[in-house]
């Protein structure tokens, strides 16, 4: 599989993952709008860092799973009704809250830098979702799980995590008094964004019967 290709692959999974406002967008675009554009950089740069790990570990994990195709069938099966549900919930159960305010105490460029790093580090979704969808590309023959393969699909899935998060520093400040940043359409996003990935999960289910 061309490479450019592969890179491209993990831009938009990882720009798709990353589209609905929450804890790590919505604090570099805070950062930026309290400290200033470099610091939300510092910080996402930091964020980067980490996801390329995390990406990373589930390359290596869904490599693993590749070589039992048995487990994979069974995994395939509970992502699709964990999906299902997750997409039920926030479509029709998850009712408005208030934003969450995160105020950041840090102000140096390296503490912006280290705490993009540990906020990153605990937001683990990553590993499994980039495991899933990796085995995912994999099953329709567009991913190999070779060396440079896994490692241009990681650079492209840290490149479309900090284009995500450049999208909020520079533009958070002209949507953030929209509809956009409601909590309800946050949900609703979440919501079609699993919604799509149950489908796909589906497609892929029935392929294999």
């Amino acid at each position: 599989m061309n490479i450019t290709v592969v890179f491209f692959l993990g831009l938009i999974i990882a720009l798709i993952g990353v589209v609905p406002p929450g804890l790590l967008n919505m604090t570099a675009a805070k950062i930026s709008l309290k400290d200033g554009y470099s610091r939300g950089i510092t910080f996402s740069i930091g964020v980067c860092i980490i996801v390329f790990l995390q990406t990373y570990i589930a390359s290596m994990f869904a490599r693993y799973l590749s070589n039992h195709p048995h487990t994979v069938e069974i995994l395939r099966q509970v992502a699709f009704v964990i999906f299902v549900l997750i997409t039920v919930y926030f479509l029709f159960i998850a009712k408005s809250s208030p934003t969450p305010n995160v105020e950041p105490h840090a102000t140096s460029k390296r503490s912006r830098f280290f705490q993009g790093m540990f906020l990153s580090a605990i937001n683990v979704f990553p590993i499994p979702y980039q495991a899933y969808m990796t085995i995912t590309i994999a099953g329709f023959g567009w991913f190999m799980f070779d060396k440079m393969s896994i490692i241009t699909y990681c650079s492209g899935a840290t490149t479309g995590t900090f284009v995500m998060l450049y999208f909020y520093i520079f533009f958070f400040d002209k949507i953030k008094n929209k509809n956009l940043t409601s909590q309800k359409n946050m949900n609703y996003s979440i919501g079609a964004i699993t919604g799509l990935v149950a489908i796909i999960t589906l497609f892929n289910i029935l392929m294999d019967t």
